[in-house]
């Protein structure tokens, strides 16, 4: 396909980039191939089909005609409708654009995305693609499914690489289930118990321990 081709079947993504505040394209996910076999066979069956139209009788030749030239249209109309069709992850969301006269674009912000399910058949295993199944705070049905994605668990590392580095998950603390907060826990604890000094002062009362001391209580330290 040559370039000038290329570019009228391609959306041109970069034109819906949030550009004045840092939004970069991270993967421009295309359909893949398999998305077109079956337009393509329909559309090669069309071609006996119309030669069928100079055999028949001359009375309904027009039928066969009609049939393979509307298997073609709808053919050629769908495999341009997966030329079209774009799946976008930049930094800030994934959003899709696809659409031939009338376009659509459905967009979602990474921080809405709670998990990913990726299906892959057994045709796609051994063709290496994959579908994917959004699960997000606000479903949107134009991201819900993601059909025939190329390389679906690089894809899918892909998102969750670029959703830990923008600081939406983060690692967790295994003992606590939590992440540890600072000042708390055992270290503070043991600022508490190291921090002061016990006095050596006189008198019958004055015993030198610091056990009996409040947590708020104070220890003058003693310098020698």
């Amino acid at each position: 396909m040559s370039a000038r081709a290329r570019s009228i079947f391609d959306p041109h993504v970069e034109q819906f980039l949030i550009a004045d505040e840092g939004e970069v394209v991270v993967d421009e996910v295309a359909k893949h191939w398999a998305a077109i076999v079956k337009p393509v066979l329909l559309l090669v069956a069309s071609v006996p089909l119309l030669m069928f139209s100079f055999i028949v009788p001359e009375a309904v030749w027009w039928l066969p005609a009609v049939l393979a030239l509307c298997l073609a249209v709808w053919s050629l109309w769908r495999i341009l409708q997966a030329q079209m069709d774009r799946f976008v992850i930049t930094n800030m969301r994934v959003f899709r654009v696809h659409g031939i006269l009338t376009q659509h674009i459905a967009t979602m912000p990474l921080a809405r995305i709670l998990d990913i399910s990726v299906h892959r058949p057994v045709v796609g295993r051994i063709f290496g693609y994959g579908h994917f199944v959004f699960e997000s705070a606000a479903q949107n049905q134009g991201l819900n499914q993601i059909r025939y994605v190329g390389a679906p668990n690089e894809r899918d590392l892909t998102i969750q690489r670029v959703i830990s580095r923008a600081g939406l998950r983060g690692p967790v603390n295994r003992q606590a289930g939590m992440p540890q907060a600072a000042g708390t826990g055992d270290g503070a604890r043991s600022t508490r118990s190291t921090g002061a000094i016990a006095p050596t002062g006189s008198g019958a009362g004055d015993t030198g321990r610091t056990d009996e001391l409040g947590p708020n209580d104070t220890v003058p330290i003693q310098r020698l």
